[in-house]
């Protein structure tokens, strides 16, 4: 009997298809996502697109870039949980929905916030697949979470032209916005 069990789990497991996690290279650093992306935009789920795997978001904020739609479209899935980045603020990996071996968080809460980190594609839409088990789609707390306004200063450290638009010193601290996204300070914008 035991000689059959065997048996079948050593078939099972033999035509079972492999599982490939997500691999990398090398990983990207919070300040190379947010000088390397083309658009960078707070911005709220608003429901489904043209179908139930493609997300709508409304921009309510523009933090880098020129001419970004008030609508953008990105793949993935509408749920009803929260999935805030559970790292120190600047977040050095995605948020947990993107740590099951497939590169990318997909899911997004109906009505939440999300900084959105975006290259724009040769067919003219945008997509945040471009830094693997980077945070480059994070949900936010409020318009005063840290990760933004870690991200904010870092564009204006970055500067519209990629000039020097502050110094370093202006710049504040990663004491300053608290150990985790959940910590809010006061903005000074």
């Amino acid at each position: 009997m035991k000689m059959k069990s065997w048996i079948w789990t050593a078939l099972l497991l033999g035509i079972s298809a492999p599982g490939y996690p997500c691999s990398i290279v090398r990983s990207v650093s919070p300040e190379e996502i947010v000088h390397d992306a083309d658009v960078i935009v707070r911005a709220v789920a608003v429901g489904y697109a043209v179908n139930a795997s493609t997300v709508r978001f409304k921009t309510i904020e523009v933090v880098k870039g020129n001419e970004v739609p008030s609508t953008i479209d990105l793949p993935g899935d509408l749920v009803d949980r929260d999935d805030f980045n559970d790292g120190n603020v600047p977040y050095k990996f995605v948020r947990p929905n993107g740590r099951h071996g497939n590169c990318f968080a997909t899911s997004y809460r109906l009505g939440a916030e999300f900084l959105l980190m975006l290259k724009l594609r040769a067919d003219s839409s945008y997509t945040v697949h471009w830094a693997a088990l980077g945070p480059v789609n994070e949900q936010l707390r409020s318009a005063d979470d840290p990760w933004l306004l870690w991200v904010r200063d870092q564009v204006r450290w970055i500067g519209v032209d990629g000039s020097r638009a502050v110094t370093k010193s202006q710049l504040r601290t990663p004491d300053e916005f608290g150990k985790k996204s959940g910590q809010s300070i006061q903005s000074d914008s």
